[in-house]
């Protein structure tokens, strides 16, 4: 859905297990938290793609099940369904080394499309009565184990030439971007705009574009009816990776009577 915005122009690889990084909400007496079984990082590995997420409890009476979730550092939760917490001594298709040692574990797959940056795995316990309760956190940080590349943007769909009337003018402006790591490796999409006759830039630089998805970036602009100095705008669009790494820069002039 396009956004509007009014120009104003005056115009894997593991490190040592620690403890959880927070309790958001303890459980009774009876079923503490005692650690988060997990790394502070973690690298993507071909050949095993397969994180292991545990959680030890002093005690498992009156819980159900025990689940999480992992939020990407894009806040996409990567799991469908919530993951589901086993002490069944099932290391093999678990993770979990022993029966009924109240350590919770399962395995989840990452992929090297997957972000960089810091992922959050969020625990909860389910009562008899299903009743969930998220009780603790543990922030990791994720490396793709991609080569860092620059986005490519292509394809601006931008008019070239604009009249002002009597009410706001609103232009529609597209553009798509691609990435080899993957669309949610693109941090924002934006573009500049210098104000003739001098090429100054405007006081609301950098004007961000909004993801319509597939690697669709649009954005509706909203020239005000008076005020705006008439000539040749010069805009310039960009895009930056999650790396900080800046795309291509595409030109783009556009005439105001």
């Amino acid at each position: 859905m396009n956004k509007y915005i009014l120009i104003l122009i005056p115009f894997i690889f593991w490190g040592c297990q620690k403890d959880f990084n927070s309790v958001i909400d303890t459980q009774p007496a009876n079923s503490q938290v005692l650690r988060i079984i997990m790394a502070d990082s973690v690298t993507f590995n071909q050949s095993d793609s397969l994180v292991v997420i545990s959680m030890q409890l002093n005690s498992s009476t009156g819980i159900k099940t025990i689940e999480a979730n992992i939020i990407a550092s894009d806040l996409t939760q990567l799991n469908n369904s919530p993951i589901i917490l086993y002490d069944n001594g099932n290391i093999a298709d678990n993770g979990d080394t022993i029966k009924g040692d109240n350590i919770y574990s399962n395995k989840f797959p990452l992929s090297s499309y997957n972000p960089n940056g810091t992922y959050t795995v969020q625990y909860f316990t389910i009562n008899s009565n299903d009743n969930a309760q998220m009780i603790a956190e543990h922030a990791f940080v994720y490396n793709n184990n991609q080569t860092a590349s620059a986005p490519v943007i292509s394809n601006l769909i931008a008019p070239d030439t604009v009249t002002i009337g009597s009410e706001p003018l609103p232009i529609n402006l597209s553009i798509q971007v691609e990435d080899a790591n993957g669309f949610s490796d693109v941090r924002s999409v934006y573009f500049n705009s210098f104000i003739p006759p001098n090429g100054q830039p405007s006081s609301g630089n950098p004007f961000i574009m909004n993801n319509d998805g597939n690697g669709l970036y649009v954005l509706t602009v909203q020239l005000p009816a008076t005020g705006v100095p008439k000539g040749t705008y010069l805009w310039e669009f960009e895009a930056v990776s999650n790396e900080g790494i800046i795309s291509n820069i595409i030109t783009h002039y556009i005439v105001v009577k």
